[in-house]
């Protein structure tokens, strides 16, 4: 990656804290902070939130994230917890010099401008489509919510196909890996499973499906979803995870 940062050591820890500190499920959105925790080569422990007890939604818990979700990532240096998929995964790229473009560089506002439509439009979309009577408690609606919120996300898929296309990939941003790649792989693998199985290809965006194919090929990748409990090809073949204690 070009024009990067150089990475800056913290200026304050909070006691007790020497590492990150990453709080986490099977196969939620940790597991993009983790493919970028392992990408970066950085140390870190890891905190299993039981969603099976609803462990998110503790006091202890939503004193880390009074939102209840999932992930947190405990930063040597900040003054509080972090949470927000995107915030974190653009911290960690930013304080390493590393997966992101440096705010000087020409890429900086097409970097930024992608990261928040994968936070705020398409994972946003896709964590509602999972269980949309959430939201709305009559059950035909949820269902008709549910049918427009997997249109939008095909929708989605077809804007960022097209900026592959446009760049000529291999990655988002073109010939450099960065934190958006990771986060689109991830979107891509949920979009095919948890509720939506059917409803969306990866075969209808083969730029895509290319990135999806290197990025499984990346050792770094391996070891994320080895530790996620995440089997097989993780986006292009994509499996639900089992959480421990329940049965298939």
């Amino acid at each position: 990656m070009t024009d990067l940062l150089v990475a800056s050591e913290p200026t304050r820890k909070p006691e007790g804290l020497e590492r990150y500190r990453l709080h986490g499920s099977p196969d939620s959105a940790n597991f993009i902070v983790r493919m970028i925790l392992e990408e970066l080569g950085l140390p870190y422990d890891y905190v299993a939130v039981d969603r099976l007890i609803s462990e998110q939604n503790s006091e202890a818990y939503r004193r880390l994230n009074p939102q209840g979700l999932i992930p947190v990532l405990e930063v040597p240096g900040q003054d509080a917890p972090m949470f927000e998929t995107a915030a974190i995964a653009l911290h960690l790229a930013d304080a390493h010099g590393c997966l992101a473009p440096a705010p000087a560089s020409p890429q900086r506002g097409r970097f930024l401008k992608w990261l928040f439509f994968l936070s705020n439009t398409l994972h946003s979309d896709l964590r509602i489509s999972f269980k949309p009577e959430r939201y709305v408690r009559d059950p035909e609606t949820a269902l008709s919510l549910h049918a427009g919120l997997t249109r939008r996300i095909a929708g989605s898929f077809a804007h960022l196909e097209t900026e592959l296309a446009t760049w000529s990939g291999p990655f988002l941003l073109g010939q450099d890996l960065s934190i958006l790649d990771h986060y689109l792989a991830a979107c891509a693998r949920w979009a095919q499973i948890y509720r939506n199985e059917g409803k969306w290809s990866l075969a209808a965006t083969p730029h895509l499906r290319a990135l999806c194919e290197r990025l499984e090929m990346r050792p770094t990748i391996h070891r994320a979803c080895e530790l996620e409990g995440i089997e097989g090809k993780p986006f292009t073949e994509p499996r639900p995870v089992q959480l421990p204690g329940t049965t298939a």
